[in-house]
């Protein structure tokens, strides 16, 4: 009887524990190496789950055009700055901040498909930001303070440089995170609405971004010099964290969606800001503030109201 809403957790606890997956790589490897490693595995996972369910028949150009568009956006874009933006706040106040993506994806349809807002939608938003605006002022420190899931080895230090960057600049890659999210989504949803695979659209956004991503290697960035070679449960943990949260939590949100009420599913995949705070409480030790849990669930309440309303 549940079954729809069941999925809908499951899938918010895959996204609450692919952040917290991404936390515990700080000092092992750079965001965009990490985000290359996870685009290149979702690619090949999601292209293997459509070949298998017969997802590439019938796809037309203006299709493909489409989510390569929201693949720019929403992967290559937004998935390196919510990997930053989890290395400077931590997977806690970068889930918060990346709920944003709801209030983005509403201005949006309203600027862009003419979609009308509603009072209790505008409240949502309202309650997104207070929630947001509360964590920050309140639930943590001017400084970052990296949670992972695993206790680091002691013969595995970091290999690189651990800069510790300051909270505007992590609020930085956590808006452009949301807004790149909003942006795919938006461009998305035209292709989606006309019946496409769920696994075939992944596997054309991710790969898009794969073959970007790649190309990025070529071009002579800073950060694109000799890098110390990444110890395998460094590859492990990275590419796991892709399976879990992209992989498994959007095939379980796809499966939530087939039966159960949109809005409903929208609002309870939502709740990874929620879920991860135990999470980070038992990797660290130390409880979440009271402002930290009144902030994600304030987050959650507006996501809510902006689904349902």
């Amino acid at each position: 009887m549940y079954l729809a809403e069941i999925l809908s957790i499951g899938a918010a606890l895959c996204i609450a524990t692919s952040g917290m997956l991404a936390g515990e790589l700080i000092g092992r490897v750079d965001a965009l190496t990490l985000t290359r490693w996870q685009t290149l595995a979702v690619t090949l996972a999601t292209a293997l789950g459509a070949t298998a369910l017969g997802g590439w028949a019938g796809l037309l150009p203006w299709q493909v055009a489409y989510l390569a568009a929201s693949g720019v956006f929403g992967i290559f874009i937004a998935s390196t700055a919510y990997i930053s933006s989890i290395f400077a706040l931590g997977p806690r106040l970068a889930l918060l901040v990346f709920s944003l993506t709801s209030p983005f994806a509403l201005t949006m349809g309203y600027v862009f498909l003419g979609e009308t807002i509603g009072r209790i939608q505008l409240a949502g938003v309202a309650l997104v930001i207070g929630g947001i605006v509360l964590a920050i002022l309140f639930g943590r420190p001017a400084k970052a303070q990296p949670e992972g899931i695993f206790p680091t080895p002691p013969i595995e230090k970091p290999v690189l440089p651990v800069k510790q960057m300051t909270l505007p600049v992590g609020l930085g890659f956590g808006l452009v995170a949301a807004l790149g999210q909003a942006a795919g989504a938006l461009v998305a949803r035209p292709v989606m609405a006309s019946g496409v695979n769920p696994f075939a659209a992944m596997a054309i956004r991710t790969g898009v971004s794969a073959v970007l991503f790649l190309l990025l290697v070529l071009v002579p960035l800073p950060g694109n010099g000799e890098r110390p070679k990444p110890s395998t449960r460094t590859i492990t943990i990275g590419i796991s964290g892709a399976l879990i949260g992209t992989g498994m939590g959007m095939s379980l949100l796809m499966a939530a969606l087939a039966s159960g009420q949109v809005g409903i599913v929208s609002t309870l995949s939502s709740l990874s800001p929620v879920l991860v705070l135990p999470m980070v409480w038992a990797r660290t030790g130390h409880r979440p503030s009271a402002p930290a849990w009144a902030g994600a669930l304030l987050a959650f309440a507006g996501t809510s109201l902006i689904a349902i309303g």
